[in-house]
């Protein structure tokens, strides 16, 4: 029977990095940072760098094997680890993040990893951790005394094989789907050039001669996570440029609200006042099967099918062009970015026939299908690998 044993015994070393003052300007060593094991690897591209004289940079430096966990961060990514395995040569250890040294006499790095990356310790983590504002933390004790099965080495490695093949799979699946979506800007690059030089000497609109209607702000009637008649979307409804329903909230509206606030078939709602100008511009076109309505962050764009098309005109503001034009008539306050209906009818837009962004769309239609299976794809090979997880570690 395979016994178990608490983390602090699995490790040589558990503590957190140099607290040395980082710079963005690549003087010394690079150096890890929360954002370096954000996706679940080491990001060369996430990490800054520190001056270290020589005794300082080897007492710091990490060492093959060495594991990485976020143990302050947001509730949402507390718990987070990635595993260094040697490359670049040398990378410093920073603050907070914890270092975990496997104890390679008793337990497999890559083993260790992937203990830590199962759902019961992630929950032991969360259940655990110490709350702020937005903050979330849990101490060495607690870690130290997370439990984990621990059989031969030979049982260890074969184990890893197995779930590392698993995880392969999943990466395959995500770069799949990566690879799909990026097909959608290519071919509007291919098919109407670069909106801010247009090579294709398209026809020049202002953006508001080419709506039904001027642009409308959302409602700022309060929701709620009762079932009420209207769904009120958010720009948290709109992810990775699609519209995600999976948190909701809900509100009335009067009579007179209704035609105001009502969304339908073929509206784009973008978001309009956030506190991130990555964010600000998010937009979707909504095809409702309800009584759906759009809260004030949000701004209602309703075109005319008979000049552009919203299917069109969302790839045209996502594409480097459009966004560089629709960022000129934005503004900034001290506590957010935003855009109003005044600014946004003033893009100017170079304008392909209706005829070309119908081509576009049904060129774009099939790809966006392959996209969906291969999120279908993603998700069933992550499921499996998770259940792989939970089999191996489980209490």
């Amino acid at each position: 029977m395979t016994s178990s044993m608490p983390l602090s015994s699995l490790v040589t070393s558990m503590k957190n990095g140099t607290t040395t003052d980082q710079n963005q300007d690549g003087r010394g060593y690079p150096v890890t940072r929360i954002e370096t094991i954000s996706d679940g690897s080491i990001n060369l591209n996430r990490v800054r760098h520190v001056e270290l004289d020589d005794h300082s940079a080897a007492r710091w430096s990490l060492s093959a094997g060495d594991i990485l966990l976020s143990h302050i961060n947001s509730p949402a990514h507390i718990g987070k680890s990635a595993i260094y395995m040697g490359y670049p040569e040398r990378l410093i250890h920073g603050m907070n993040l914890l270092l975990l040294r496997p104890d390679t006499s008793i337990v497999i790095p890559q083993y260790l990893h992937f203990g830590l990356r199962s759902s019961e310790v992630r929950k032991y983590i969360r259940e655990r951790c110490k709350q702020a504002v937005n903050q979330a933390s849990i101490n060495q004790k607690e870690l130290g005394a997370i439990r984990l099965p621990v059989p031969s080495l030979a049982e260890q490695q074969r184990i890893v094989d197995l779930l590392t093949q698993a995880e392969s799979i999943v990466r395959l699946r995500r770069e799949a789907q990566k690879k799909a979506a990026e097909l959608v800007p290519a071919i509007f690059l291919e098919m109407f050039g670069d909106p801010r030089t247009n090579p294709k000497n398209l026809p020049v609109y202002a953006f508001g001669d080419l709506m039904l209607s001027p642009p409308t702000l959302g409602t700022m009637a309060k929701p709620s996570s009762s079932k009420a008649r209207w769904l009120d979307l958010r720009v948290a409804n709109i992810q990775r440029g699609k519209l995600t329903l999976e948190d909701q909230k809900w509100l009335d509206l009067s009579a007179q609200e209704i035609d105001r606030f009502q969304l339908v078939a073929g509206d784009v709602i973008l978001a309009r006042a956030i506190g991130s100008l990555d964010h600000l511009g998010k937009a979707v076109v909504v095809y409702p099967d309800g009584d759906w309505a759009f809260d004030s962050h949000l701004m209602r764009l309703r075109l005319d099918p008979q000049r552009i098309l919203p299917e069109w005109f969302v790839p045209y503001l996502s594409s480097e062009g459009g966004r560089a034009e629709f960022l000129k008539h934005t503004r900034h306050s001290a506590v957010q970015f935003n855009v109003n209906g005044k600014e946004i009818r003033r893009l100017h837009i170079p304008l392909p026939s209706l005829g070309a962004q119908q081509i576009f769309c049904e060129r774009t239609n099939e790809i966006r299908s392959i996209t969906t299976q291969q999120v279908a794809a993603s998700a069933k090979a992550e499921s499996i690998f998770m259940s792989l997880l939970s089999t191996v570690f489980k209490s």
